[in-house]
């Protein structure tokens, strides 16, 4: 489950660390009457009554007239499109109404804090509404209905030097655990193991779930007429619009040398010498076309407020991205008429399996 993020906006000493303390019970913030004291956006992790797991985003704010006014604008923007519920602590500054409207355009439900409101007595009113304003939850399959009860279902599940140590990535755990939740029986196994774990099976698998970059792997392996996805798939079709990067696809085979292709991550990691992202999609992308391209990546928050340059948006599984983050991009890339997929959609579309992989 998506922890629900609730961001505090305002301009700068408009108090909002001293709300986000005295909802969280406990100092979060650095409180001080030096304007732009929060310099780049606070999480705090947490549990409120009524609305279960959270994550309270202080920013930077905005209107500060320093030297790094506009780079803490910028940094509290890209907060917007991750946000569940935005609090805004107006202050009769002049940009309050177009910070309420950039939040309402992009579809985030507000609750504007009227000025000098006497901070700790609000909680209690805040986390009503708060309760009143959060997203109905959404009961949706990872594996979409693909599968049932008693089904034997084949887990690949590569342990390369991008595993983390000692255990296994976030959607390999989540699908994992909603197998088990289903009723199903999960066969787990590394792409070596592949063969030896279907000769064992008394029947064919009623589904294969691979890491996207084993698809070459496991399709060589696999018999053609048994359902093949992929984690990445998987996630897409249960936080994004998977139609959306199933179209964007189609991009990759009008590339040609010289144009660029924007990798979007929605997490910060220190790129290892097989990174998916930034080593192998790349290099399959470049054998493709026959030449080189123009590539950037955008890690974390980050997202260029104009996509035009590019002709292809390349965005990353979204393990650790929120629903409303990956719609945000795909809405954004829609504006721009620029084409987007994903990891999973477009490793299948380069391996020459798209026409093949089950789409939940």
């Amino acid at each position: 489950m998506d922890r629900l993020q609730i961001a505090f906006f305002g301009a700068t000493n408009s108090g909002k660390s001293t709300l986000v303390n005295a909802l969280a019970g406990q100092e979060v913030s650095l409180v001080s009457e030096l304007p732009g004291t929060t310099t780049d956006p606070v999480r705090k992790v947490i549990e409120l009554p009524g609305l279960g797991p959270c994550v309270l985003v202080d920013t930077a704010g905005f209107g500060d007239p320093g030297a790094l006014g506009a780079e803490r604008e910028r940094r509290s923007r890209a907060v917007i499109d991750s946000t569940d519920i935005a609090v805004l602590l107006r202050s009769n500054h002049p940009e309050d109404d177009h910070w309420v409207q950039l939040l309402k355009t992009a579809q985030v439900p507000v609750i504007e804090i009227p000025p000098r409101t006497e901070k700790e007595i609000l909680v209690p009113d805040l986390l009503r509404a708060l309760q009143a304003a959060q997203p109905a939850e959404k009961q949706r399959l990872l594996t979409g209905g693909l599968v049932g009860k008693d089904d034997i279902v084949v887990l690949v599940m590569p342990q390369d030097s991008e595993a983390p140590k000692g255990r296994l990535i976030l959607p390999q755990v989540q699908v994992l655990r909603e197998l088990l939740d289903l009723g199903c029986i999960p066969v787990c196994c590394q792409p070596e193991g592949l063969q030896r774990a279907l000769d064992g099976l008394s029947a064919p698998p009623a589904l294969t779930i691979t890491d996207s970059q084993a698809f070459a792997k496991v399709n060589a392996i696999l018999p053609p007429d048994a359902p093949l996805t992929s984690f990445s798939i998987l996630l897409a079709g249960a936080k994004g619009d998977i139609r959306a990067f199933v179209d964007g696809a189609k991009a990759i085979g009008t590339l040609k040398p010289g144009d660029h292709v924007l990798i979007a991550e929605a997490c910060t990691h220190v790129p290892d010498t097989e990174d998916i992202g930034r080593v192998k999609i790349p290099n399959l992308l470049r054998k493709r076309i026959g030449g080189d391209l123009q590539i950037e990546v955008a890690a974390g928050n980050d997202f260029p407020d104009d996509l035009t340059p590019y002709n292809l948006i390349i965005q990353c599984g979204g393990c650790v991205a929120s629903e409303r983050l990956l719609r945000s991009r795909i809405r954004k890339a829609f504006l721009a008429n620029v084409p987007i997929t994903n990891y999973g959609i477009a490793l299948a579309s380069l391996t020459g399996i798209l026409d093949r992989v089950i789409i939940p």
